[in-house]
C-alpha cells in the first residue's frame, strides 16, 4: 500500500476588518496554521490532501487571496 500524495498550500490573505475573523475560523476548521500576521494580512500554510487544500480555497473569498504557491506532492512515509 502507498502512502497518500501530501501537499502544502502557503497562502497571503486579506486580514482586514472584513476578513480578519472569518480567516481565522476557517484556518482553524482546516487545521492550518497562521505562520506570519500584519496589520492587513495573514500568511496561512495548510497541509494535506489536494482536494483538502482545493477545499480550503474553495471556501473562502476569493477576493482575499493575495498569493498562493503549492508544493509539488510528496509522499509521507
Amino acid at each position: 500500500m502507498t502512502a497518500p500524495l501530501i501537499f502544502i498550500e502557503e497562502m497571503k490573505v486579506e486580514a482586514n476588518a472584513q476578513y480578519r475573523d472569518e480567516m481565522k475560523r476557517m484556518c482553524d476548521i482546516f487545521r492550518g496554521r497562521i505562520i506570519d500576521v500584519s496589520d492587513s494580512s495573514f500568511t496561512i500554510e495548510i497541509t494535506g490532501s489536494s482536494s483538502k487544500l482545493d477545499a480550503y480555497i474553495e471556501s473562502i473569498d476569493k477576493a482575499a487571496i493575495l498569493e498562493t504557491v503549492r508544493t509539488g506532492a510528496y509522499r509521507d512515509w
